[in-house]
């Protein structure tokens, strides 16, 4: 189960702020994950990612750098983490659940000026691929270099923003941007589509999974997602199951990410009303309140 973290901020802030000081940093959940589904090993260690978007001059793409080196072992990470500033971040710790190990699969997936996220899984997927990928368009089909179900379900959001009437690949979005709401409604769509392919796995295939057992192939899709067109941000978190806990994640607001003095403590203020600064993690970056 993957760790991963989102941070959008008025000010840029030094990606070592988020990825490396704090206690419970995103850094040391790829080795002490405590808050995941799977207990049976606490380690995100199937590669790292990390995403960012640049000042306008360099253009509406973000900038990303992934790595299928654990990040606790990954001296690059910290010399990028140290010098590196931004307003919006994205970043994520793989442990696998589909596809191989290797750059092409990990996280975060980009495409223009969007960049995707994803800590779960996609119930079923040896049966689901082909009708995902029978279903979008061709050139988000032709798009996928990876073999993860994280990497199809971006294709399949950007085929659904398409089909909504916002071109992903429209020069004017990449200045703008979608907008949240456009963003909101491809993703609800997004999830609505998955849990159909899900839904109509053929019985025989269920039973031919479980020794004629229909109970066979696991129903229960895991799709905690977060996109951004640099602009806005929307994360999900979601669980098919009507009885099963959905992965965890967590959100916090406020107005200055203040280091408390005592190294890893870290604590989100809030000086007024307002929201400058809006911090989502699969876990607590720091369990002091």
């Amino acid at each position: 189960m993957c760790r991963f973290l989102v941070y959008k901020g008025k000010d840029e802030i030094l990606l070592s702020k988020l990825i490396l000081e704090p206690q419970h940093s995103i850094l040391t959940q790829s080795y002490d994950s405590r808050l995941r589904l799977d207990h049976r090993r606490p380690h995100n260690g199937d590669g790292f990612g990390l995403g960012y978007y640049t000042p306008p001059s360099l253009g509406p793409d973000p900038c990303i750098f992934t790595s299928i080196i654990p990040a606790w072992n990954c001296i690059n990470l910290s010399r990028l983490a140290s010098k590196t500033t931004s307003s919006l971040i994205f970043a994520h710790v793989r442990a696998t659940t589909e596809g191989s190990l290797s750059d092409s699969n990990c996280h975060p997936f980009a495409h223009g000026s969007l960049m995707w996220m994803h800590n779960g899984n996609i119930a079923g997927w040896r049966y689901v691929k082909r009708a995902l990928a029978m279903d979008v368009g061709r050139r988000w089909f032709m798009g996928v270099h990876g073999n993860t179900d994280s990497e199809w379900a971006f294709a399949l959001f950007l085929d659904c923003l398409e089909r909504a009437g916002s071109d992903p690949d429209g020069e004017e979005y990449s200045i703008t941007g979608f907008g949240h709401t456009a963003l909101r409604n491809a993703m609800l769509q997004t999830i609505q589509r998955i849990n159909q392919y899900v839904a109509d796995i053929p019985l025989d295939a269920r039973r031919e999974d479980n020794n004629d057992d229909d109970e066979g192939v696991d129903s229960r899709s895991l799709l905690n997602f977060a996109v951004s067109d640099g602009h806005s941000v929307i994360c999900t978190r979601y669980v098919s199951s009507k009885t099963d806990e959905a992965a965890s994640l967590y959100f916090s607001s406020g107005t200055n990410w203040k280091y408390m003095g005592e190294k890893g403590l870290y604590k989100m203020e809030r000086r007024d009303k307002g929201a400058d600064i809006v911090l989502v993690a699969s876990e607590p970056l720091t369990f002091e309140r």
